[in-house]
């Protein structure tokens, strides 16, 4: 057989063009495979190719080993390494910069992987890294240096009562090493003594708070655990009972209720009732983890702690704003009852709500009544009327006149329940001599005033997202407020301003119950008092 008939074939048909090919990737190769076989034809067309394929017949021919050393393997070699190029010199790509040699082919072929700095080390041999432990069943432990700190802290306390601390002497571990409210002591006293013995020693302490991790977790999530029952994943309203029999037997603020039990009682409900008036936003009377921990709760249980004045302490605890809640309900119920029908509520406000929107609260639709009395309302229903009544710019507030407007119940507030409010309204106007706006000028009034997403009705996102909201419900069912708000008192306006952090029911609070406290002491009134009422101030019907 005549190799270089074979192999030489017609040259001068090749185009050498076709000899200088450039890099082609794999993706090129498996889409089209007729050039794989274009370039292997290619390269048994070349000279040197057909030499080293004759060279390697004769030597199979001679019977001489192709794997033996000699010079079949030395010819082989050669015919190899002289093979051309198939790409142009041009196309050769750029040296790694972390490669020290001048050419890829200078490079010893015996190098480790590692010497040529080959970042596939890093694939075929991961460095294995130890991941911290994040979750923790029970808590993240104590860092050491906060244990040690608490132990020695424990000890010091515990060392002259060897048998342990009795429920008043354990005051002093809850706010120095628990650093909680000291009226929280005899909730967490009773936590750790589950036995009832009366004594809490060093070591059932150190089990229940440190042990246990509880030193470790927000003052929230302690509140929250110290409260609730043990098989329950929230707080009821009677998990805050003795928390408050405990403020009201300590706090400073609070000595002169300790002849008057039954006030001692009230104020404690009370408390209670607007703790979950404003936390608990589920109104299933159940206060969570979560709730608790984005209300504010926490923060008024420390000022409590701390201020002497309990009247300062504006947000739940303050005495003035019970004092204020609880003779507004006193004056309503006539028969002292205890209970409220429709005829006294609308007397609320001197007769400033209409009897429509007192219906619907009746008809229990913004929240169901506690009393269990068919046509009363028990002090708690009255405690969150009064609060959504005098602070409409609360999300409570608004939450619980929205049901009331709502007639139809589906989530919008549409121009005929709109009217039906205001119809009644306007015809208070007209008994009063009051000039009539009619309800089309309302309506736009309203529209521009709250700027809702779709003028053709109004969402509770749209009231939220609007701070004169409490005037929107105002216009449609308390005519008093709305004639104060249409000619209000630019004094008040400039003393809200003087001091935003006060809410429009801390203002209410104050006003009243400065004329509360004048009307029982007339003394006060006649001398002149340093904080003197404003009339200014009142309703104006």
């Amino acid at each position: 057989m005549d190799i270089d008939a074979v192999v030489g074939g017609d040259f001068a048909s090749l185009d050498p063009e076709l000899l200088q090919l450039p890099e082609l990737s794999p993706f090129a190769l498996k889409a089209s495979p007729q050039i794989a076989d274009d370039l292997f034809s290619q390269w048994l067309s070349l000279p040197q190719t057909g030499r080293l394929v004759k060279s390697l017949i004769d030597d199979a021919s001679s019977g001489m080993s192709i794997g033996a050393q000699g010079n079949s393997l030395s010819a082989n070699a050669a015919g190899i390494n002289s093979l051309p190029s198939m790409f142009q010199a041009g196309s050769t790509p750029p040296l790694s910069p972390r490669s020290s040699s001048s050419s890829p082919r200078s490079s010893k072929p015996k190098s480790s992987p590692s010497s040529l700095g080959s970042p596939l080390k890093l694939v075929s041999e991961p460095v294995r890294e130890a991941i911290p432990q994040f979750y923790f069943q029970n808590g993240r432990p104590p860092p050491n240096g906060l244990k040690e700190q608490c132990l020695s802290r424990t000890d010091d306390l515990f060392s002259s009562h060897m048998d342990g601390l009795q429920v008043q002497e354990f005051k002093t571990v809850t706010k120095e090493v628990c650093k909680l409210p000291t009226f929280l002591s005899s909730a967490l006293f009773r936590k750790i003594d589950v036995g009832c013995s009366g004594i809490v020693t060093r070591d059932a302490f150190i089990r229940y708070w440190v042990d246990g991790n509880m030193m470790t977790m927000d003052t929230a999530t302690q509140v929250f655990k110290i409260l609730k029952q043990s098989d329950c994943n929230y707080l009821t309203q009677v998990d805050f009972k003795p928390v408050l029999l405990e403020l009201v037997a300590t706090h400073p603020g609070l000595e002169f209720l300790h002849g008057t039990p039954e006030f001692q009682e009230r104020y404690g409900e009370t408390v209670i009732y607007r703790i979950f008036y404003y936390i608990s936003r589920s109104g299933t009377g159940r206060l969570t983890l979560r709730e608790l921990k984005r209300g504010n709760l926490i923060a008024a249980m420390q000022h409590a702690d701390e201020e002497e004045d309990i009247n300062k302490v504006l947000r739940y605890f303050s005495y003035e704003h019970f004092y204020v809640i609880y003779c507004k309900f006193w004056e309503l119920d006539t028969d002292h009852d205890f209970f409220i029908d429709k005829e006294n509520l609308i007397r609320y406000g001197n007769h400033a709500l209409t009897y429509r929107i007192v219906d619907r609260i009746f008809s229990q639709v913004p929240r169901k009544f506690t009393s269990k009395i068919e046509g009363k309302m028990g002090y708690e229903d009255f405690v969150y009327f009064m609060l959504s009544e005098e602070d409409k710019s609360c999300e409570p507030s608004l939450e619980y006149w929205f049901k009331c407007i709502d007639l139809d119940g589906n989530g919008v507030l549409t121009r005929n329940e709109l009217q039906f409010f205001y119809e009644e309204q306007l015809h208070r106007m007209e008994c009063m001599a009051q000039e009539p706006v009619l309800f089309e000028d309302i309506l736009c009034q309203i529209v521009d005033m709250i700027g809702p997403e779709k003028e053709d009705y109004f969402t509770l996102k749209d009231l939220k997202g609007c701070k004169l909201s409490g005037n929107f419900f105002n216009i449609l069912f308390n005519l008093n407020k709305f004639i104060a708000f249409e000619s209000r008192d630019p004094f008040l306006i400039r003393q809200e301003r003087e001091d935003p952090s006060l809410t429009e029911w801390d203002r209410f609070a104050h006003r009243e119950y400065i004329r509360l406290s004048m009307e029982e002491d007339g003394e006060n009134a006649s001398n002149g008092s340093v904080e003197v009422w404003d009339e200014s101030l009142e309703a104006p019907f």
